[in-house]
C-alpha cells in the first residue's frame, strides 16, 4: 500500500470524526442551553462525585479495620501460643492488645461514619438522578433523540478510533507528521483527490506529469497550490 493510499484513508477517518465531534458538539450545546436540564446534569454529576469519594473512603476504613484486626490476632496468638513465659512479656503484650482493641473500636466508629455518610450521598444521588430523568423526560421527544443520538455518536466514534490505529499502524511516524501539520493548515483537510485533473480540494489544474507523480507508491507529491498530499485513485 502506498503512503498516500494510507494517508487518503487516514483522512477518510479523520473527516468522519470530525463531523461526529461537531454534531456532539451542537448536541451538547442544545441540551445544555436549558437552565433546568443544565442545572440537573450538573447536580447529578456532583452528587455521583460525592458518592465515589464516600465509596472509597469506606474502603479505606474497612482496609484499616482488616488491618488492625490481624494485628490484634497476631498479638494475641503471641500471648496465648504458649511461648512467652515471661510475667512482664506478658503483662506488655496484654496491654498491647488491649490498646489495640481500644484503637479498634475508633476505626469501627470512623468505618460506620464513613458508611454513613456513604449511604447518604447514595441516596443523594439516586434524587438528582430521579430528578434528571424527570427534567428529561419533560424536554420531549427532541430531547430523547438527541441523547439517543448522542449514543449512537459515540459508539460510532469508538468504532472510529479503532479503525484509526489500526490505519496508523501501517503509517510512518514521519508521514504521520506531515498529514498532521497539513491537516493544521488546511482546516483538517490535508489530503485530496484528483478529479477532473484538477486538485478537489483547491481546484487547481494539473499537467499529466504531475499526476503522474501523484500515482507514485514511493514518495507523497503535495498540489503546487494549496500545498495538500494528493491521491490518484
Amino acid at each position: 500500500m502506498s503512503a498516500a493510499l494510507g494517508l487518503y484513508r487516514l483522512q477518510q477517518v479523520d473527516s468522519q470524526i470530525d463531523q461526529i465531534q461537531a454534531r456532539l458538539k451542537a448536541i451538547q450545546e442544545a441540551l445544555e442551553n436549558d437552565i433546568e436540564l443544565r442545572a440537573s446534569i450538573e447536580r447529578y454529576n456532583l452528587s455521583e462525585k460525592k458518592f465515589k469519594d464516600a465509596e472509597r473512603a469506606v474502603k479505606l476504613t474497612e482496609a484499616e479495620v482488616e488491618k488492625q484486626r490481624i494485628k490484634i490476632e497476631q498479638t494475641e496468638a503471641s500471648l496465648y501460643g504458649g511461648l512467652v513465659h515471661n510475667p512482664k512479656e506478658l503483662q506488655d503484650l496484654q496491654k498491647d492488645v488491649a490498646s489495640l482493641k481500644r484503637y479498634l473500636e475508633t476505626l469501627e466508629e470512623r468505618e460506620l461514619e464513613a458508611m454513613l455518610v456513604m449511604e447518604a450521598a447514595e441516596s443523594e444521588m439516586q434524587s438528582a438522578r430521579s430528578e434528571l430523568e424527570r427534567v428529561r423526560a419533560s424536554r420531549g421527544d427532541q430531547s430523547r433523540d438527541l441523547t439517543r443520538e448522542s449514543e449512537s455518536l459515540h459508539k460510532e466514534r469508538e468504532r472510529l478510533d479503532a479503525e484509526r490505529k489500526a490505519v496508523m499502524s501501517n503509517l510512518a511516524a514521519q508521514m504521520v507528521g506531515i498529514y498532521d501539520q497539513l491537516r493544521q493548515q488546511r482546516r483538517g483537510i490535508a489530503v485530496t483527490t484528483i478529479n477532473d485533473n484538477s486538485c478537489a480540494a483547491c481546484g487547481t489544474t494539473l499537467t499529466s506529469s504531475q499526476q503522474q507523480n501523484a500515482r507514485s507508491t514511493s514518495q507523497l507529491f503535495h498540489c503546487p497550490t494549496c500545498g495538500r498530499i494528493l491521491y490518484a485513485n
